[in-house]
């Protein structure tokens, strides 16, 4: 009796270990409510933060036509381009802290492409079955059962990708006038390209590459390597206590752990870059070890040293590196968000009309000034002129700005002649917002005296 379901269990895991579809064996655990808990989350704040409104508008909105980005009270315009990059510096930095402490937990997690496959794979098992139901339905002739529970999971997944796309768009056209354009087939190209390109894009990642993106596609799973050290946490097979296998050690070579990876590999075979670090195969492994009354733990997050029974070091460097540089780069985006200025001043002087001599005497000078008012409410803005003796704006010197717009205004400036020598000559003008004047910028030109 027991060489046969050896050959079974053999047979079995030769199935799952051969390259093709995988139909991953649904577990229970720990690590898997803490996926569906990510599932979850990431989800409702994806598809619910573009229906939050914020001051009579769409809270989080990118805004490409007027060229702003709103998140909920802040406003960001192209001059704040600093603020992303830093926003993406923390991001980046922030994951290579995830990844030298405890692996590809990004990637097992919260990862977009885990979370639509996780998604896409829960309604394929709901649709067709259990593991065994699904690969048994692949290797059956065609037929209209077959047929019918294709089309029903294609169904529900081609709803999911729209949907999607249609959020996703939703945050570049407000959600409340896109669901309208697509009822009424009123789309413009733009947003009808996106619609197709990312619905699709969703449809096909997450319900036919799966985990052939976490092997061959995605940079990070080949570069990783790099940022992991003897004491980084990743999950492991515990060579020492479960082998020899099914000969006093404790592992009893079921193949579990191999049925239940999203990207097929057998952890015992040690660390290899496809592995998300989703602790499936530890839920699996625990599972088994209660039933045969053994300790849990045979497969769990540890690190190289653990395994080793090296002591573990009080410091390393390179997590006080990644740590400093998130500190820095915070305090770097705080201080640029307290010092942005929501009014910016481009001065040009008009080059096309030359110096020339008033009625009076004075010398008089044509510039044009754009008033970028970055502020959402309506702004009165006051001009002055500083740098050469007697130096004076002729005519109004205060200007009305509109609500996130861009005002251009010509304004012609006098100073007496003779006051200095003929030339070039700096000056300043100083433009304040008339309700806020702590808004205060100050712009430097030239003055040609003739």
């Amino acid at each position: 009796m027991n060489k046969p379901v050896s050959k079974i269990r053999e047979a079995k895991l030769e199935l799952y270990r051969k390259k093709g579809k995988i139909h991953a064996r649904e577990v229970r655990g720990r690590f898997n409510t803490a996926r569906w808990a990510m599932v979850w989350l990431t989800q409702i704040i994806f598809y619910g933060a573009c229906w939050l409104e914020w001051g009579g508008r769409q809270a989080i909105l990118f805004d490409i036509p007027h060229e702003k980005f709103y998140l909920f009270g802040l406003v960001l315009w192209p001059q704040d381009a600093l603020l992303a990059a830093i926003a993406l510096i923390l991001a980046a930095t922030g994951l290579f802290l995830v990844t030298a402490l405890a692996g590809r937990l990004f990637c097992g997690f919260a990862c977009p492409q885990t979370v639509y496959t996780a998604i896409f794979m829960w309604v394929e098992a709901r649709v067709e079955g259990d593991h065994l139901a699904r690969l048994k339905l692949d290797q059956g002739p065609p037929t209209l059962r077959k047929l019918a529970l294709r089309a029903t999971k294609h169904a529900l997944w081609g709803l999911i990708a729209a949907w999607t796309a249609i959020t996703f768009v939703g945050y570049f056209t407000p959600i409340r006038e896109l669901l309208p354009a697509v009822a009424g087939w009123n789309l413009g190209p733009w947003e009808a390209f996106w619609l197709l390109f990312y619905g699709l894009f969703t449809y096909v990642q997450a319900g036919f590459a799966r985990e052939a993106v976490c092997q061959h596609m995605c940079p990070y799973s080949r570069f990783q390597g790099v940022m992991f050290d003897s004491a980084t946490r990743t999950v492991s097979y515990d060579s020492a206590r479960g082998e020899p296998r099914k000969g006093g050690g404790d592992c009893i070579d079921c193949g579990i752990c191999v049925q239940v990876c999203p990207v097929g590999i057998d952890i015992r075979d040690g660390l290899q870059y496809p592995c998300i670090n989703c602790g499936l195969c530890v839920d699996a492994c625990d599972e088994v070890m209660g039933r045969v009354n053994k300790p849990v733990g045979l497969i769990r997050f540890a690190s190289e040293n653990e395994l080793a029974g090296v002591p573990r070091k009080s410091g390393r460097p390179r997590l006080a590196v990644y740590a400093g540089l998130i500190g820095a780069f915070v305090a770097l985006g705080a201080w640029t968000v307290t010092q942005r200025s929501l009014l910016l001043v481009d001065v040009l002087r008009d080059r096309g009309s030359l110096a020339r001599e008033a009625a009076d005497g004075r010398i008089e000078n044509a510039y044009t000034l754009k008033l970028a008012n970055l502020a959402e409410e309506a702004r009165d803005f006051d001009i002055e002129v500083s740098g050469l003796p007697g130096i004076e704006l002729i005519g109004p010197q205060r200007f009305a700005g509109e609500p996130g717009g861009i005002r251009t205004v010509q304004v012609t400036v006098a100073a007496p002649a003779g006051s200095v020598p003929p030339g070039a000559r700096p000056i300043r003008f100083h433009i304040s917002a008339h309700q806020d004047p702590a808004t205060r910028v100050t712009e430097s030109s030239t003055f040609v005296f003739p």
